[in-house]
């Protein structure tokens, strides 16, 4: 033989060349091989195993680099193969050197791959049971056993040959597992795992029972005393497989210690009783060793074969936990997976320890046990090392171990009795929330679900913990890759059928948070329910009303985020593809909300309900309970509609005492009828059209159907939800009148009457009107109802709806209108009231002075409206305002006076009406009243007076300058100016209100009459010796309360500044009337013109404006007439006259007198300055007035006056203010009046060039007409006056062209045009503007 060809030389000639051959590459010139050699080698004793091995290795090598050429070779003649095969068997017995056997190995089972004989595999295992039955032990068929257990293996056909044909080997291999060698005993169980583990085992199915069932005793006997390495991995690797199966668990779970003793004493010639005495105490447990065995290996330092204990125990329970749980608890197995727990941080015996206690827990005596509170700690720390890990399952399992856990525990034993417990898995939870896996985030939101039981909350309660739970779920909303609609419409479908989309998973995870929601809402109403959980007994009490770690806060915190997160999300989740189970739990979620925090919910109902959330769960029952489909989701349904209607109906302006009852007829209409209503929203105006017959039950029935109908579409409908087209609705509540009626009754119940008469007036404007049949329908309903009031809803349309319509109007009109003014006084008394903390005097002054400044509010305006539509509602006011209390007359009052004084276009007859109107309550006041004071109200139930005389002020005011009321004052406007001077006259001092109104209105009516009709105007107030007295009544009360007030007290705090103010005001008028037509006057009135110039002086700081203006005015009037009268009889003092005898002078300005001259002009220089409107024009007015009666008194007392050095600093203020100033009209009349009467103030330059370079620069088209006609008197006086220094021929020119520019002069008598001839009311006080126009001359 040489170095590279496999031959023995000694042999080799004499064999038949046909069995060498050259095998191998073609390159390398191959292997030279003789077949007869080898086996001769093999089988002769005299060769060393080192040439044997390296024979062997040679056809190693041969079979691995030429596939088929060895076989060409043996297939020549099957009994040399058969003898190599036999040889190489053989040696297995024979050889004992480890690397030959080895090589033996390797080369038997090459071969018989390279055969692919059945007849060799047959001749092996034929060879092998010969061996094994010639021989009395098994103790060197340790590489035999090898052996096969590689060839089944390698060639998976054996396997099955093995457990079909060759039994009695099966038998001898379960004998050789009684052979005390532990090597042995772990190559037997290396053929038996490799049988088992053959073509997924399938070939443990064909196998005998009898040899399966005695595989596991002898299994469970060996795993018991195994103490190698090897033998243990082999025995758990084949238990493993074993356990996976369902009969083979039988044998292993029901065999007893006893058992096993047995058939290892009639099998074994071995003593062995010393190993199975160390080991019967452990076998004595329930018969069964196999948990004690398992346990034991978990206990063991090897990871592997704690996983594959786990796996096991895991794989036991998966056939029937029921029966098999009991026997590992008894063997406390739970505690020892526990400590697994805590001890490991590996994935696969992390995943398996979960897997096996998740099985566990389906027994009860896990936790009778109390395995649950000995593991919870050890479970909660390995979640947080679990969430760490890569493998995303391991967290998932432990989660859902935990779950389970926290769903089973009994209640009277608690998990958590400390908060330490509790907030310890409450971050875990958390943390898995958190997760980046949307599964690993949805178990544990289900683990949360059940951590918000009762009986799993510490004492205190951590609502803080709870609440971090709650925020996390949320927070993974907005993470949610929920598909877009039209993503949904188009694959809603596929995704419900793919549990492993994206989508899918958000679905699941939104259903498990949904699902925790509820858990959580429910945890806290059982919470509020028990006080000694609602506030934590050590929280201290200052911190109870804000505390984070509350129940409140946490109310709120799940209020907040339903709000803000979960309604849109789960609105958006089931807009295209409702989910009956998500649905389900989203009401009931909302539900709890009514339940949790009362006092938001009306600000939530009204979002809601005006969210469309009536009209969404009505079609989603429609859509969904329709056919007794989905029942939990139609209960959920049916409660949110409920709690959401009863939350509106409370915050409805129901009448005090009705709410109750109203509340108890709809409870129980919803509560019986919403769940059989699951038809959609189109079918309900066939729901509402039929005509049922007779019911027994008020509550049940289709005619409660029907109420149940209105009252939701009113609900609905006042939040701006219209569940159906007006005309619809309109249609169809009328229609179910008419049907309720045809039946014989005529009543409904107040809630839903209450409900139709909404319905009606808020859909009324897009139906057609109501014909008469119907109207009388209606009618014959309201009357059904004892009390209107009780019907009533705060809303503008029921106004129109009632005024609309004659014969409601008559009979309901006044009671509407009443109600809806006492619903304006009631909410402004409520404003009050919360605004009562304020500084009650601060607050009602700055009402009293914004009152005229502010809008109207919106419910007057409403008012305003349906005024301006149905004009017959203003006498229905107006008699309110005659006979009513005085609240609601107010009331009525001020919605007359902004809409007279808003109004500009009237119906013809408005005004006559309303003055008839007026008339007729100012005779029956004077009949009742006569015998007593006006104004007291000894006989009315109110004094209403007032109300009259200042409605009628304002009516007045409101009169458009173009009516034609002024241009006669004869009939009715006479008879008005008659009686209210007559009330004026007849008035107690004491009525200043009345009396203000009354002098107000006299002093418009004078001043406004045409001149053809003032003459008997003033004649008839002049022979008024009644109201003579009142007005110097009111003069004395000034004068007196002047002479006694200090510089920091008001001149005229002894009564109303008004009221003076009036009475300045009719008195001028009646000056100036008197002495224009001559008319009599029957009792003049004193007047000091010492106290009235004394006030405009030095107590002008002291004095309202509005009342220097009507000073300035009453002086105005009485200069025009020289100071002399028969209405005003003036009377002066030594303050401005001087000393008697009089000087001449004096005298001759008597009762004024020089000095009263002078401190005059000086008061109304500085009058000017302040720069009022009012106060401006009064001013220059009355200065005018002055000047011209000195001019005509005393010259020079009037050139001495307007060449005064104050003069030059007045016009220098008043120049320098700005070009809105400077062209004033009353600043323009200032400087032509000093220019008349040859004033030095005045100059060419700068004064007159700066007012015409200001004109050039603006142009005189911007001019008002009042403001050019006052410019055109300036420029003409400028042309004929000598000024200084004169003006230049360029300067003239430029006036010449101003001139020309403003065109041709008006006649004088158009200068009051200039100012509207309407009235000015400031305060209480009426003031016509046409008195106060700039005078022109």
């Amino acid at each position: 033989m040489t170095s590279v060809d496999i031959v023995y030389d000694k042999t080799h000639f004499r064999h038949d060349p046909k069995w060498s051959g050259r095998l191998g590459p073609a390159e390398g010139g191959g292997l030279l091989l003789c077949v007869a050699c080898v086996i001769d080698m093999l089988e002769s004793d005299d060769i060393a195993s080192v040439r044997k091995s390296f024979a062997l290795s040679g056809i190693s090598g041969l079979l691995k680099c030429s596939p088929g050429a060895l076989r060409e070779l043996l297939q020549q003649d099957h009994r040399v193969s058969l003898r190599f095969t036999a040889s190489l068997l053989g040696m297995l017995q024979t050889v004992e050197d480890p690397a030959t056997l080895e090589k033996v190995d390797q080369v038997l089972v090459q071969l018989l791959l390279e055969l692919q004989s059945e007849l060799s595999f047959r001749f092996v295992l034929d060879e092998i049971h010969k061996q094994l039955s010639d021989q009395l032990s098994v103790k060197g068929f340790l590489p035999t056993f090898n052996f096969l257990g590689s060839l089944v293996e390698a060639v998976p056909n054996v396997a099955h040959s093995l457990v079909t044909q060759f039994v009695p080997l099966l038998e001898h291999l379960c004998s050789a597992l009684l052979y005390p060698d532990e090597g042995l005993k772990a190559s037997v169980l290396y053929v038996w795992l490799k049988l088992f583990g053959t073509a997924g085992g399938s070939t443990a199915q064909s196998l005998p029972i009898a040899i399966r069932d005695r595989v596991c005793i002898l299994l469970l006997q060996t795993l018991a005393n195994a103490s190698s390495h090897q033998l243990i991995n082999n025995s758990v690797g084949l238990l493993w497989l074993l356990v996976q199966l369902g009969d083979p668990v039988s044998v292993l779970m029901n065999s007893s210690g006893n058992q096993i003793m047995c058939d290892e004493n009639q099998n074994i010639p071995t003593n062995n009783s010393q190993i199975l005495s160390q080991n019967q105490e452990q076998q004595s447990l329930d018969h069964c060793p196999l948990p004690l065995i398992l346990k034991k290996l978990l206990l063991s330092g090897d990871e592997t074969l704690q996983v594959t204990s786990a796996k096991s125990i895991a794989a036991i329970l998966v056939h029937s936990p029921s029966q098999y749980s009991a026997p590992f608890i008894k063997a406390d197995v739970p505690e020892f997976l526990f400590d697994r727990l805590a001890s490991s941080s590996s994935e696969v015996l992390l995943w398996s320890v979960y897997s096996c206690l998740v099985l566990l827990t389906e027994d009860p005596l896990f936790f009778s046990q109390c395995h649950s509170v000995y593991g919870i700690e050890s479970l909660v720390r390995s979640l947080k090392e679990a969430l760490r890990l890569t493998n995303l399952d391991v967290p998932k399992q432990g989660l859902l171990l935990l779950t389970e856990i926290l769903e089973r525990q009994p209640p009277s034993v608690r998990l958590f009795p400390s908060s330490l417990g509790f907030v310890a898995v409450s971050e875990a939870v958390v943390d898995g929330v958190s997760s980046s896996c949307l599964l690993v985030a949805t178990q544990a939101a289900n683990a949360a679900t059940a951590l918000f039981r009762l009986n799993h909350q510490s004492r205190p309660v951590q609502y803080r913990e709870v609440q971090g739970l709650v925020q996390a779920i949320t927070n993974r909303f907005s993470e949610l890759p929920l598909p877009s609609p039209a993503y949904r419409r188009s694959s809603g479908s596929l995704m419900r059928s793919d549990p492993s989309s994206q989508a899918s998973k958000s679905g699941g995870f939104l259903l498990q948070a949904l699902v925790c929601f509820h858990a959580v809402c429910r945890l806290a109403e059982e919470c509020a329910s028990e006080p000694d959980l609602r506030e934590n007994t050590f929280t201290a009490p200052s911190k109870h009303g804000h505390a984070q770690d509350s129940l409140e806060s946490l109310c709120q915190c799940l209020l907040h985020c339903c709000d803000s997160v979960w309604i849109p999300t789960v609105i958006r989740m089931c807009e295209c593809a409702p989910n009956p189970q998500i649905l389900q739990f989203f009401y009931f979620i909302l539900s709890s909300q009514f339940t949790l925090l009362p006092s938001l919910m009306p600000v939530f109902a009204k979002k809601l309900a005006s969210s469309g959330f009536y009209r969404m769960a009505l079609e989603h029952k429609g859509l969904l309970c329709a056919g007794n489909r989905n029942p939990n989701l139609n209960a959920s349904c049916c409660g949110f509609l409920q709690k959401l209607s009863m939350c509106l109906l409370s915050q409805s302006d129901s009448a005090p005492g009705s709410y109750q009852q109203d509340a108890e007829e709809v409870e129980n209409l919803l509560l019986y009828n919403l769940p059989s209503l699951c038809c959609r929203l189109s079918d309900w105006p066939c729901l509402l059209g039929e005509a049922p017959g007779l019911q027994l039950c008020d509550y049940k029935g289709q005619r409660a159907t029907q109420y149940c109908l209105v009252i939701m579409l009113h609900l609905a409908l006042q939040q701006g939800d219209r569940l159906l087209p007006d005309q619809t609705v309109f249609s169809s509540v009328v229609w179910l009148l008419h049907t309720v009626q045809e039946q014989g009754s005529c009543t409904l119940p107040r809630s839903v009457l209450r409900s139709a008469l909404y319905l009606l007036a808020v859909t009324q404007d897009k139906s057609t009107s109501l014909s008469g049949d119907s109207l009388n329908c209606i009618n014959k309903a309201l009357s059904s109802c004892q009390s209107f009031s009780s019907l009533y809803i705060h809303h503008p349309a029921l106004l129109h709806f009632i005024c609309r319509y004659t014969e409601l109007a008559e009979k309901y009109g006044p009671l509407v209108l009443e109600l809806w003014l006492t619903k304006k006084a009631q909410d402004a008394d409520a404003e009050l009231t919360m605004a009562g903390r304020q500084d009650k005097g601060e607050r009602r002054e700055h009402c009293a002075d914004e009152r005229h400044e502010q809008e109207p509010d919106t419910k007057i305006m409403e008012l305003l409206t349906l005024l301006e539509k149905y004009p017959a509602v203003i006498l229905t006011l107006l008699d309110m305002v005659c006979t009513r209390e005085a609240s609601l007359a107010e009331r009525a009052l001020e919605v007359l006076d902004v809409f007279l004084r808003g109004q500009r276009h009237y119906e013809a007859d408005l005004c006559t009406n309303l003055r008839i109107a007026l008339l007729q309550a100012l005779q029956r006041l004077s009949v009742e009243n006569m015998g007593h004071g006006l104004g007291e109200g000894h006989s009315a139930p109110v004094n209403s007076l007032p109300l009259v005389l200042k409605l009628l002020c304002v009516m007045q005011a409101s009169d458009p300058p173009s009516s034609f009321s002024y241009s006669k004052i004869d009939g009715l406007h006479f008879k008005l100016l008659y009686h209210v001077s007559n009330i004026a006259g007849r008035l107690k001092p004491t009525n200043t209100e009345s009396l203000l109104h009354a002098l107000s209105y006299l002093y418009c009516c004078l001043s406004l009459s045409p001149a053809h009709c003032t003459d008997r105007a003033v004649s008839m107030l002049l022979s008024n010796s009644g109201l003579m007295n009142q007005l110097q009544t009111v003069l004395s009360s000034s004068s007196s309360s002047s002479s006694s007030s200090t510089p920091s007290r008001s001149p005229s705090a002894g009564l109303p500044s008004a009221l003076l103010c009036c009475s300045h005001l009719l008195l001028s008028s009646l000056i100036t009337s008197q002495h224009v037509y001559s008319a009599q006057v029957h009792k003049s009135i004193s007047w000091s013109l010492d106290t009235a110039v004394q006030r405009l002086l030095v107590q002008k700081r002291n004095t309202d404006n509005l009342l220097l203006v009507s000073y300035l005015r009453f002086l105005q009037a009485l200069l025009d007439v020289d100071l002399v009268s028969t209405v005003v009889c003036v009377s002066t003092g030594p303050g401005l006259i001087g000393p008697r005898p009089l000087g001449v002078e004096d005298g001759a300005l008597y009762p004024l007198g020089s000095r009263g001259a002078q401190f005059l002009s000086t008061a109304l220089s500085g009058l000017l300055l302040q720069k009022h409107e009012l106060l401006l024009r009064a001013s220059v007015n009355c200065l005018s007035s002055l000047l011209g009666f000195l001019k005509r008194k005393s010259p020079t007392t009037a050139k001495y006056v307007v060449c005064q050095p104050w003069s030059r600093f007045l016009l220098h203020c008043l120049l320098n203010s700005g070009e809105s100033c400077l062209l004033h009209p009353a600043v323009l009349r200032l400087i032509t009046l000093l220019m008349q009467h040859n004033s030095t103030a005045v100059l060419w330059e700068p004064d007159l060039l700066q007012v015409m370079e200001v004109v050039e620069s603006r142009g005189v088209k911007e001019l008002s007409q009042e403001a050019a006609q006052a410019l055109r008197l300036l420029f003409t006086q400028i042309q004929s006056s000598v000024l200084q220094p004169p003006p230049t021929a360029e300067h003239k020119q430029r006036v010449r062209s101003v001139m020309e520019s403003l065109g041709p002069q008006l006649p004088t008598e158009s200068c009051s045009l200039s100012l509207p001839s309407n009235i000015l009311c400031v305060g209480d006080v009426s003031i016509c503007m046409s008195d106060f126009t700039v005078k022109a001359d």
